[in-house]
């Protein structure tokens, strides 16, 4: 799944992202907005891992949708 259409079914995926990173809050998923830099750096944020890190976690979970 690609960057365009995580954002075209943004609305869809929310639940599933409360499900793989539940510390995200859902004004966090309202502002995140289905944009990935956005996604990446909010769990970078709550879960203080490296931005590699996230990338790496965002990078697979798109691959299970």
């Amino acid at each position: 799944m690609n960057k365009d259409i995580i954002a075209g079914n943004w609305k869809q995926l929310v639940g599933k992202a409360k499900v793989q990173w539940g510390k995200l809050t859902d004004d966090d998923l309202a502002l995140i907005e289905g944009r990935q830099d956005q996604l990446i750096g909010r769990i970078q944020e709550r879960y203080g891992i490296a931005r590699e890190e996230a990338e790496r976690q965002v990078k697979a979970w798109r691959a299970r949708l």
